[in-house]
């Protein structure tokens, strides 16, 4: 029978796991205590960063239904657990690793989707969500600027052509525009 602590650590990061938009493994052999202090600065406010026991967290990663992270519990593991933006976070791991290499990144799970490390590092590369929505806002915008200057054109160039024909025919000496009916009295 499992003891009531193990349970509870088990119980805490399945929690995490399911409540987790995102969760990414790294290894963390090498580092400081400062630098992962750094670290855990780096990824703001959207993503806790906590270095685990491998076999209670794959416990737990199978009981969130998570099973295709099995075979990336080996070594000194942490997780980033991340609740906001998973753009954010992963530029945050990507530079930091940059920076200091013995932070290693393994892989993760994106929605319940596995990550390989270097999905992860694609992942960094995209611009925030915030920005992806305002160049889109951005398109859709500039579409319908187009639109309305097309539908405003099409009857000014009507207006336009009507004039120059009646420009023209005035000029022609009015040949060949009816004479004007009157109407007979009784």
């Amino acid at each position: 029978m499992a003891r009531p602590d193990k349970a509870a650590a088990v119980a805490e990061l399945t929690d995490k796991f399911r409540s987790s938009n995102a969760a990414v493994l790294t290894e963390y052999r090498g580092l400081t205590v400062a630098q992962l202090k750094e670290l855990r600065r780096s990824l703001g406010g959207n993503a806790q960063y906590a270095v685990v026991k491998n076999t209670l967290t794959k416990i737990a990663a199978n009981e969130a239904g998570i099973n295709t992270l099995d075979d990336l519990f080996s070594g000194p593991t942490a997780v980033a657990f991340v609740t906001g933006d998973p753009v954010e976070s992963a530029k945050g791991l990507r530079d930091f690793a940059k920076d200091n290499p013995n932070l290693i990144i393994k892989g993760g799970v994106l929605d319940g989707k596995a990550l390989s490390a270097d999905e992860i590092k694609k992942l960094a590369d995209l611009e925030s969500r915030e920005v992806l929505l305002s160049k889109l806002a951005g398109a859709m915008k500039g579409k319908q600027s187009q639109a309305a200057s097309l539908f405003q054109a099409l009857p000014s160039k009507f207006v336009r052509t009507a004039e120059a024909l009646r420009v023209k025919r005035e000029e022609q000496g009015g040949a060949g525009t009816p004479a004007p009916v009157e109407a007979e009295s009784e």
